[in-house]
């Protein structure tokens, strides 16, 4: 088995534990600071214009300026914003901000609700899927937002190295990241499974922008049913590269067929030579007294959903013991987030 690339620095994180009251509290306003003016587009104007005039973007997009001027002094009191006048740019660490916006996205736009009621999932009160739900929309945004900022460029390095002719994503969402492959790759073709219906009828308007009509197929289906109730998908048995991100944890979550998983996906896709399975994993515990981004609302998300999560070690095991050879665990982007590359052994 090949080793693992070390995670990088970063994994390990800034922020020192234990959090002292003050830390924790202006850090739960400023996550809702930074996910509002992501929402209002401020960030994304910054970036575009460099500086930002205060009163002529909120006459530009009709918003409160009271209200949006109080959000861009609490951003300077958390030091991501600079004023001069009316005008703002972002600081240093303001810019650090911008390129992880997708775990406020995720955080505070996704899962607000469910860290909410931690209390009342822990009192049988609420139940996840139940009577208590994440916004669907904001978690696939935010992930899309980490993607491209941090993901993107390490997956297009592993594909580079790859041959194929058909690929096939699962979970796929809106199929933008197999439409965009396969148009880097002429003579390829692409499928893009999801259990979304309404996903699946976005990407058909993904494949059209494109111009890949014909060339990449959305299809809704359940990846489940296809590992285990002999639902297929037309061309998917043609696949040479099959892929799936944050999405394997959840093909998991039954334990009387966890085992099951991967050995499934070798006869799904008998002739795929190569597997890209990105996921997060539990992070470690070391002794160290910092804490990265994203990992701790990773775990504690999935611990109120009542799915499980893995260490890297027990997905080497699942890989292993499902007859795939791991030829290398790429570090990807989020922190304790591997890109896992796999052939069937």
């Amino acid at each position: 088995m090949s080793p693992v690339q070390t995670f990088t620095a970063q994994w390990q994180g800034e922020a020192l534990t234990p959090l002292n009251p003050d830390t924790a509290f202006n850090g739960f306003i400023c996550a809702h600071v930074v996910h509002a003016l992501e929402r209002l587009g401020m960030f994304r104007k910054l970036q575009d214009d460099g500086s930002v005039e205060v009163a002529s973007f909120c006459r530009e997009n009709e918003l409160d300026e009271t209200i949006v001027h109080a959000l861009v002094r609490a951003a300077e009191s958390f030091g991501y914003l600079r004023s001069r006048g009316d005008r703002v740019e972002a600081t240093p660490t303001g810019e650090d901000v911008r390129r992880t916006l997708g775990f406020f996205t995720w955080g505070v736009g996704g899962y607000h609700d469910v860290f909410a009621n931690a209390a009342a999932v822990a009192r049988g009160e609420r139940r996840f899927g139940v009577d208590l739900h994440r916004d669907e929309g904001m978690v696939a945004l935010g992930s899309a937002q980490a993607d491209t900022a941090l993901m993107r460029h390490i997956l297009d390095e592993e594909i580079a190295e790859l041959d194929f002719t058909t690929l096939v994503d699962l979970g796929a969402g809106v199929s933008e990241r197999v439409s965009r492959l396969v148009k880097a790759r002429p003579g390829s073709r692409g499928i893009g499974i999801d259990i979304s219906k309404s996903a699946t009828e976005l990407a058909v308007g993904t494949v059209e922008r494109y111009g890949l009509d014909g060339t990449v197929t959305p299809v809704c289906a359940d990846v489940l049913d296809i590992l285990f109730n002999e639902h297929q998908v037309k061309g998917a048995e043609e696949a040479d590269v099959v892929m799936s991100f944050m999405f394997l944890h959840d093909l998991l979550v039954d334990p009387a067929r966890r085992d099951q998983v991967i050995p499934r996906l070798r006869a799904a896709f008998p002739k795929a030579n190569t597997f890209l399975l990105g996921d997060t994993t539990v992070r470690p515990r070391n002794g160290e007294n910092t804490l990265p981004v994203f990992s701790s609302g990773f775990e504690l998300a999935h611990a109120l959903m009542g799915v499980p999560i893995y260490t890297r070690e027990a997905y080497e095991e699942l890989f292993d013991k499902g007859g795939m050879r791991l030829r290398r665990a790429v570090p990807f982007g989020a922190p304790h987030t591997y890109l896992f590359v796999l052939e069937a052994a």
